[in-house]
């Protein structure tokens, strides 16, 4: 587990990995965290219904060396939380609208939170570096996180930057393969295992391209082929319990690099403002 990762986060990311007995309490600790913050390892595999062996493989799974750093590593979610008046309670309803919204957002605001945390200057700089330089970057997605990739070729462009994306992937992996050295291939991939991903990114590789991966999984395989990694956090389980849909920690990890790049290139705003110009015939004066 990296030190600067929220355990919480880290449950919901790598829940697709745990064995049933391991969901069972990835599922109590999300559902009762206050509580299991003062069990025993014992009382936590009686109140998920496992076995203290399962409890102690599970925090070696989470990358924790026992089961007293996995209670620090909860303990300090709590405390963060309780500092920061969020409380991340599952409960949505129309029947309290109100604290049903902070809910909501006290669990975007830890998303948001926890991505930026796990963010290297350094490697965020060099990533800067080979998107200024990039003759060509290619960015690609599948599924409901193409919106997102759409989003960053659209930025990106505004800043002058040649940046390619559709929302077709015969075309995706097309384009890919006619990448070069100079180029840059821009992915995002929420679990890093998209097998049509994989085949984009072995094709860029393949043609020495660069490529820089948007992720929740570190170990993922597509994090295993990328150059550079941008890892992201989401937490939705903790709110539907049961299915990811949250592109939140994505979009902001685009405005990020939006937003350095503005500011370190040369002739943004003038590329801003001819854009500027070619719409504004779509524009009410």
């Amino acid at each position: 587990m990296n030190q600067t990762t929220s355990l919480l986060t880290l449950l919901c990311s790598d829940y697709d990995k745990f064995f049933e007995a391991e969901k069972k309490i990835a599922d109590y600790i999300i559902a009762n965290k206050k509580a299991a913050l003062d069990m025993t390892i014992a009382e936590l595999a009686k109140a998920s219904d496992t076995s203290d062996a399962t409890v102690s493989r599970f925090c070696k799974k989470l990358g924790l060396k026992n089961y007293q750093t996995f209670r620090l590593a909860l303990a300090k979610d709590v405390m963060e939380e309780q500092q920061q008046s969020l409380s991340t309670s599952n409960d949505i309803s129309l029947d309290n609208v109100n604290q049903s919204l902070q809910n909501i957002l006290a669990n975007k605001v830890a998303e948001l939170t926890s991505t930026v945390s796990m963010i290297e200057a350094d490697n965020l700089t060099a990533i800067i570096r080979c998107l200024e330089s990039a003759d060509i970057i290619q960015v690609a997605a599948v599924g409901n996180t193409i919106p997102v990739a759409m989003d960053a070729a659209f930025k990106f462009n505004q800043l002058g930057l040649r940046t390619v994306c559709s929302e077709i992937l015969e075309k995706q992996s097309a384009f890919a393969l006619t990448l070069t050295p100079g180029d840059v291939l821009l992915v995002i991939s929420t679990s890093g295992t998209s097998k049509r991903l994989t085949q984009l990114v072995r094709a860029a590789r393949d043609n020495h391209a660069t490529v820089v991966l948007i992720t929740n999984d570190r170990e993922s395989p597509l994090a295993k082929l990328s150059n550079y990694l941008l890892i992201t956090a989401t937490r939705e389980k903790l709110l539907t319990g049961d299915f990811a849909f949250s592109r939140v920690s994505a979009t902001a990890m685009i405005e990020i690099l939006y937003l350095f790049l503005f500011i370190d290139m040369d002739g943004t705003r003038e590329a801003i403002r001819r854009h500027e110009e070619t719409i504004r015939p779509d524009k009410k004066e």
